[in-house]
């Protein structure tokens, strides 16, 4: 029994380092999330940004206005790409993150399988036992109630 219980306390641990893997992938992909929708807006405050500037250049545009205008799309285009960069860093943490709960969730089953295969042998064991008592316990009445010893039968 004592093999029984450090198998449930190794369950429990193997369960609790599940939980927290499970915890890190939900927070990995709630990162992933915010990413790319800060990648998806920062997209579209660029073509917005492009669409209110060549208007405005139709009307008056000058030489500096257009080197601005060049130099602010630019910095947006990096922050784009920054962002892009980190999105595909968090989604490989969010792998890393499922291939580590997936390793987690494996221990838990098999720790679960090894205390039901202990269990079950223990039952075994146990049945064993009770059948052997049994047994025995229906030879002493057998021979009891023909009223011989049980050394003396053997030898006659």
């Amino acid at each position: 029994m004592n093999s029984i219980a450090l198998l449930q306390t190794l369950l429990q641990r193997a369960e609790a380092d599940r939980d927290t893997a499970a915890a890190v992938l939900r927070q990995a992909e709630a990162l992933v999330q915010q990413a790319e929708l800060q990648a998806r807006q920062l997209q579209d405050y660029r073509g917005e940004y492009d669409q209110r500037w060549t208007a405005r250049f139709r009307e008056s545009g000058t030489t500096a206005l257009l080197h601005c205008h060049r130099g602010f799309g630019q910095r947006l285009d990096q922050a784009i790409n920054h962002q892009q960069v980190n999105s595909q860093h968090l989604g490989n943490r969010v792998l890393q993150a499922r291939t580590v709960l997936l390793a987690r969730e494996q221990r838990v089953a098999a720790v679960r399988k090894l205390i039901e295969r202990r269990q079950a042998e223990l039952l075994k064991i146990t049945n064993r036992r009770d059948q052997r008592n049994t047994d025995e316990a229906a030879q002493r009445s057998a021979t009891a109630s023909r009223g011989a010893h049980p050394l003396t039968a053997q030898h006659s």
